[in-house]
């Protein structure tokens, strides 16, 4: 355990800053689980208003550097693809 005052503050913030990383990184996981769960149910109308919400949540996740912006271009197009060969 750090005895510099700023060194405590800084265990502190980064304790917290890692459990907000992990809340946004969990209900990412959970969105995609739920379009893929539609996709592979082949429920074209639950898959397309999944969508644009999986989507909005990878760039949501990508803008606060959870994840990097190749990834998450990586991501949108095999979802996109996803919905496509169903539809």
């Amino acid at each position: 355990m750090p005895n510099i005052k700023s060194a405590k503050k800084r265990v502190l913030v980064t304790e917290k800053k890692a459990a907000q990383n992990k809340m946004i990184k969990s209900a990412l996981k959970t969105q995609i689980k739920k379009f893929m769960a539609a996709v592979e149910a082949g429920d074209k109308e639950t898959a397309g208003k999944l969508y644009p919400e999986t989507v909005s949540a990878i760039d949501s996740a990508c803008s606060k550097g959870i994840m990097h912006k190749n990834n998450a271009a990586n991501k949108k197009a095999k979802l996109a693809k996803r919905l496509a060969a169903i539809a």
